[in-house]
């Protein structure tokens, strides 16, 4: 289970690259610690790396980052300065100044406006200036998109994170790595005791108290815990609707399948492309995880062996679509239309104009009796399920360390299978689905998993989706549910998955609540969940999961 924790924070809460030592430094000039001063008063903290060859002004390439890993973050500058750019790598305001200023996700619409006009003003830049970046870097060029600098030609968000949206929570449910988030990798503190969440889970405090637990109050943690639904705290990081309108600059988006941060970065592309019928934005996904999506894939991705055709380096198409956009040079030969996607199984890339052209069919599963039913049921019935949240005997939780495996844990929740598929098929997008539900409490926080059971007995991992209950009618708003009454719990917020589902393989769902480490407990009272503990958690939950609930899954069939 400590395995679980470190990867789990590792591969979706940070972009702290393993630093590479450059041998030849002296090709470069590189200054270091460059203030650049913004409109608030508040100087941010750059580095900026020149090739000594290069005497003529040259495009800017920004790199954005809320990390500080030392002097080895030079790196970021010289991959482009080798590619004949200027690179800049700047901090997020109070990083290697005064962390006193430092606000994550708060202030980047406006302070990398000011130092794209500070760098626009340099005797080494032409006038050009593009960005590119994963993770906190990814959104942050979203940020400053909600303002277009003149000069600012192009953006490549790689797997970026939408706040709120799908960090530090998804679908509302806060993750447990939001707190070592900032106190490890920000304020550089003695890191959080890997057990902590393990004694959080055995002690049942609220899960506010978690960084009280640990020693160090984490005021960033506190911050975003009183903020649970997506209001206007998160909103006013990201585009609205009437900016996305006014995006007109080419955009390149990259993630993967099994990236934490996928969702958010799958809407920015929804987003755009619905408010901005002429959005010049392009769109990548593959079998890649949170470093995958922005660095060098995996061959290997948690035991699945990904196919030839999709072991391509994200950083090189980063720099090809620069140079497509900042020098003219072709366009990347993936990007064959605007969404582009590898297929599992079949060692194809397919192509798009549109995300809703990628499937051509939907399949409907009813939940029913432990089977995915196609027709509805004629009879209603239910299948009930008992959760003791005081029994910590007894974790919940779908996660994996390997996408392809033999057993599926289905203890303590609910599992249905579809009959084999008599023939291949595609799946292509997000699942999305209706349950139907009565409870003895006013909330919980749901998970289901979806998996290829292939002809061969194994399991593959496909996809999740994870929400609160509450906020199933509206992210925004908070809807307590009401105890012994039917209800119904809508999602379509899932991971985007595509893969061939070969003749003989089935689908299973795996329906399960909230109970591991790794997440908040949500016990159903009606608090503020982050301020539950195990003592509201009173009377086992009890469930009836009634059969008219059902799940759709996007497809393209030939």
């Amino acid at each position: 289970m400590r395995f679980l924790l470190t990867v789990f924070i590792l591969t979706i809460y940070t972009t702290a690259f393993a630093q590479q030592a450059t041998s030849n430094d002296s090709i470069y000039t590189i200054q270091d610690n460059v203030l650049i001063p913004t409109k608030s008063g508040i100087n941010i903290s750059a580095i900026i790396v020149r090739k000594k060859a290069n005497k003529n002004p040259l495009p800017a390439i920004l790199f954005y980052t809320t990390y500080n890993q030392g002097s080895g973050d030079a790196i970021f500058g010289k991959r482009s300065a080798d590619k004949d750019y200027v690179g800049i790598v700047a901090y997020a305001r109070g990083i290697r100044t005064d962390l006193k200023h430092y606000a994550p996700y708060e202030h980047e619409g406006t302070d990398i406006y000011d130092i794209i006009e500070w760098i626009t003003k340099q005797s080494w830049c032409n006038g050009s200036i593009g960005m590119f970046g994963g993770s906190y870097t990814g959104f942050s060029q979203w940020a400053t998109a909600k303002n277009v600098h003149p000069a600012l030609r192009t953006i490549v968000p790689q797997v970026a994170v939408m706040p709120g949206y799908d960090a530090p929570m998804e679908n509302n449910v806060p993750f447990g790595g939001i707190l070592p988030w900032a106190n490890d990798n920000i304020y550089k503190n003695k890191p959080y005791k890997r057990e902590l969440v393990f004694e959080w889970f055995e002690n049942g405090n609220s899960f506010r108290s978690l960084d009280s637990l640990g020693g160090q109050p984490n005021p960033i943690f506190q911050k975003w815990l009183a903020h649970p639904a997506y209001d206007s705290y998160w909103q006013s990081m990201v585009p609205t609707p009437v900016e996305y309108t006014k995006i007109n600059i080419p955009v390149l988006s990259t993630t993967g399948y099994y990236d934490g941060s996928q969702i958010g970065a799958i809407q920015y592309f929804k987003l755009h492309t619905k408010y901005n019928k002429n959005a010049n934005h392009y769109f990548v996904i593959g079998p890649y995880d949170h470093w995958g999506g922005q660095r060098k894939p995996a061959k290997n991705l948690m035991g699945y062996e990904i196919d030839s055709i999709a072991n391509i380096s994200m950083m090189t198409l980063a720099y090809d679509w620069l140079d497509y956009i900042l020098k003219g040079k072709p366009k990347p030969e993936l990007l064959k239309n605007k969404f582009n996607y590898q297929v599992m199984g079949t060692n194809e890339w397919k192509h798009s104009s549109t995300l809703e052209k990628i499937n051509n069919d939907t399949l409907t599963f009813y939940l029913d009796k432990a089977s995915l039913k196609s027709s509805k049921p004629k009879k209603k019935e239910f299948q009930k399920q008992t959760i003791d949240f005081k029994n910590r005997e007894v974790e919940n939780t779908y996660y994996t360390p390997e996408i392809i495996f033999d057993t599926l844990d289905a203890s303590n929740g609910l599992v249905f299978t579809t009959e084999p598929f008599q023939k291949d098929f595609n799946i292509n997008g997000s699942f999305s689905g209706n349950l139907w539900t009565t409870i003895n409490k006013k909330d919980m926080d749901v998970s289901l998993a979806l998996y290829e059971l292939m002809a061969d007995g194994k399991y593959f991992f496909l996809t999740r989706y994870v929400g609160r209950a509450s906020f199933a009618k509206d992210n925004t708003k908070r809807q307590l549910l009401k105890p012994n009454k039917r209800e119904n719990i809508s999602f379509d917020n899932t991971r985007f998955v595509s893969k061939k589902i070969n003749k003989g393989s089935r689908l299973v769902i795996l329906l399960n609540i909230n109970k591991h480490p790794f997440e908040i407990i949500n016990y159903g009272s009606g608090k503020p969940v982050s301020d539950e503990t195990i003592k509201d958690a009173g009377e086992p939950l009890q469930i009836k999961w009634h059969n008219d609930s059902f799940i759709k899954i996007p497809i393209w069939k030939e």
